[in-house]
């Protein structure tokens, strides 16, 4: 099949397109999914890089990628719920491949509707988003939440996820962004890099995290004793120790098939925008992968 891996740590051009590669093995618990698409995601070219070779540790060659779109084309002798020529939808892993196999649990059926190929942008960010808010902030209808970087993709779930659970949601971005977050529907918009504004910020209940750094640093002073801080990204060392009055949690996304269908139609319903930068076949990864690591902009699909 047609995969891209790695033999080792480094730069994109490690990242290899091979016409080659064995088929992933299956179980009898499982899916082959004949991908669509993929799509690229920050932690792929950290993982990819060797910086978190301590959280993600690969045994290599080895397979990147998070999110697999497409179509089931076998499935174990232990699996009733899917049949071959179910369209597909799953935060998995080796996804950056013609065929990906992946336990019958994990997976959810496309919604009629969605753009298979825009679909491969949701899970890992849906995932991450979802539970940012709803296991580490614990957002409750009355709280008010700040979510950092709501522009970016996990932002705008973890924005999205905390309004339908009620909170009164508060979209950090930078001034620049302002004008723009106000589309988000979060009930006030903060410059994140306006000391005055954060300044002048209530405490507020929780804050879902998607930046890290400094900016979580000046952040922290800013939640209720007892609120919770969540995050995505890197916490300067030894911060979280300064506030033991805040319960903190990180995030590490892990499947949830039903939240993952309900975000989905959340996005082919209009409900959630995700917005796509580019369109590139899964040969270019490497290209993708340099874009990523620049900032800005949308996701990247791949198509496979």
């Amino acid at each position: 099949m047609k995969a891209v891996r790695i033999y080792g740590y480094g730069g994109p051009d490690v990242l290899r397109f091979e016409v080659d590669v064995p088929e992933p093995a299956m179980g009898p618990d499982m899916l082959l999914i004949e991908a669509v698409a993929t799509s690229v995601n920050p932690i792929d070219w950290k993982v990819r890089s060797g910086a978190r070779q301590k959280d993600f540790p690969l045994a290599l060659p080895a397979i990147l990628g998070k999110d697999v779109s497409g179509v089931v084309r076998a499935v174990g002798n232990e699996v009733d719920a899917f049949a071959p020529g179910d369209r597909v939808l799953a935060l998995a892993d080796a996804t950056y491949a013609q065929y990906v196999a992946v336990p019958a649990a994990i997976a959810t059926r496309l919604p009629d509707g969605l753009d298979p190929i825009n679909a491969a942008a949701i899970p890992l960010v849906a995932m991450t988003g979802e539970q940012l808010v709803r296991l580490t902030t614990q957002a409750t209808a009355g709280q008010t939440i700040l979510v950092t970087g709501a522009l970016g993709s996990v932002g705008r779930v973890a924005v999205h996820t905390a309004r339908k659970l009620g909170a009164t949601v508060i979209a950090g971005v930078r001034g620049r962004q302002v004008a723009e977050a106000a589309a988000l529907g979060a009930d006030l918009v903060l410059a994140l890099d306006d000391d005055d504004a954060i300044a002048r910020l209530d405490a507020v209940d929780g804050v879902a995290d998607t930046v890290g750094g400094e900016t979580a640093a000046k952040l922290f002073a800013k939640v209720k004793r007892g609120g919770k801080f969540g995050y995505a990204s890197m916490l300067p060392d030894g911060l979280a120790g300064r506030f033991p009055e805040v319960a903190v949690g990180r995030v590490f996304a892990r499947p949830d098939p039903f939240t993952l269908r309900e975000i989905a139609e959340d996005v082919r319903d209009g409900r959630l925008q995700l917005p796509i930068s580019r369109h590139l076949p899964l040969a270019e990864v490497a290209a993708a992968h340099e874009m990523l690591e620049k900032g800005g902009g949308g996701k990247i699909v791949l198509t496979v």
